[in-house]
């Protein structure tokens, strides 16, 4: 079996590293980067840190407006895929490359694979809901982390294909389980070890490209009652000099870091605070409770469950989150996100498809 995995975006280098050794072992794997993040920083380090294989094929598409960088990124994948000619085109999550590659691969006939299929934030603002609701419809296997995920493919007439098979972070959790290391984090922020502290990552635009609401997130972030550390990304850095703002004191902002370093920071801190949609699940992984300055998530079992809660970035809304979320911890902690092996059930089921489903037509 031959499959071609497409990727460009932090989250995807983190869910490919399990998933592309369990491939590799049996099957013949080519990978695409389309170069979405292309900053050492949010993309180097990842394929470092894993040992994801360098890529067969980078196309260097770097930033852009979303037709510019969906377009491009399409134009250029196309004649790979032709040249290539994969039994299946594996993409991951919610980014433009995720698009890109599953409209490329449906126009050109050949079976796509979502992993992490299934997600809703109900919220079609987000270009992220876009990308998730027509990668859907039109892959043959629809990998989804969670019982939830299944539920929002029935409710839009999608049954066939579906596979419940867990989420691919459990397995990356449990590599990376006994590298969590914290002292020289700790060096790089100024804290000591047992101070409590908050870790918060911004960076989406509805929270960075609007001045008055990333004013009220820095002054959100300056009501923590301990110190807050930042991994300042790229999006993020470039909002705050635009609208002349400084970090509060109290907010320790350090360069972007790799995964493990940041499981080393979910591992050590008091609580999350953060737009985005892989740290709210990440923090359920580790059991810390997290604000999410968002008013939709896609992870909506980290909210039922009580560990994660939506909240506006104003002083009485994140007050009172701050409340709840520094309040002792929910008595239970469901495994939503099934067990380990999550990706030897994929490829298990990518094996398992008759082969009269992937004959071109």
């Amino acid at each position: 079996m031959k499959v071609v995995t497409i990727v460009g975006a932090r989250p995807e280098f983190i869910m490919t590293a399990p998933l592309s050794r369990a491939l590799r072992a049996r099957h013949t794997e080519l990978l695409i980067h389309t170069g979405q993040h292309y900053d050492d920083k949010m993309s180097a380090v990842f394929f470092e840190e894993f040992g994801i294989p360098q890529p067969d094929y980078n196309l260097h598409i770097g930033s852009g407006t979303h037709a510019d960088q969906t377009g491009t990124m399409m134009m250029r994948l196309e004649p790979l895929l032709m040249g290539e000619q994969p039994d299946w085109v594996l993409v991951y999550g919610d980014t433009n490359s995720t698009l890109a590659g599953a409209l490329c691969a449906a126009k050109l006939n050949i079976p796509v694979a979502h992993v992490e299929a299934g997600l809703r934030s109900f919220d079609r603002k987000m270009p992220e809901e876009t990308n998730r609701v027509v990668v859907d419809h039109i892959s043959t296997l629809l990998f989804a982390p969670t019982d939830i995920a299944v539920a929002n493919l029935q409710r839009e007439g999608i049954t066939a294909g579906v596979r419940q098979v867990g989420d691919v972070r459990v397995d990356v959790f449990r590599d990376v389980a006994g590298r969590v290391n914290i002292p020289s984090l700790l060096t790089m922020t100024g804290l000591t070890e047992g101070e409590p502290f908050a870790l918060a990552t911004i960076h989406r635009p509805s929270n960075t490209d609007e001045p008055c609401r990333l004013r009220q997130i820095m002054d959100a972030l300056s009501r923590v009652p301990f110190p807050v550390v930042l991994p300042v990304h790229p999006r993020l850095r470039k909002a705050l000099d635009a609208a002349g703002l400084e970090l509060p004191a109290q907010v320790h902002g350090i360069e972007p870091v790799g995964f493990t370093q940041m499981a080393a920071l979910l591992n050590a801190c008091r609580v999350v605070i953060t737009d985005s949609g892989g740290l709210q699940k990440e923090a359920y992984l580790m059991r810390r409770p997290a604000i999410t300055l968002r008013d939709t998530t896609e992870w909506v079992e980290t909210v039922q469950s009580g560990w994660n809660r939506l909240s506006e970035p104003d002083a009485s809304a994140f007050d009172a989150a701050l409340d709840q979320a520094l309040a002792p911890a929910p008595a239970t902690h469901p495994a939503f996100y099934g067990e380990p092996g999550v990706s030897e059930r994929i490829c298990a089921e990518l094996e398992a498809i008759p082969q009269a489903i992937l004959e071109r037509v």
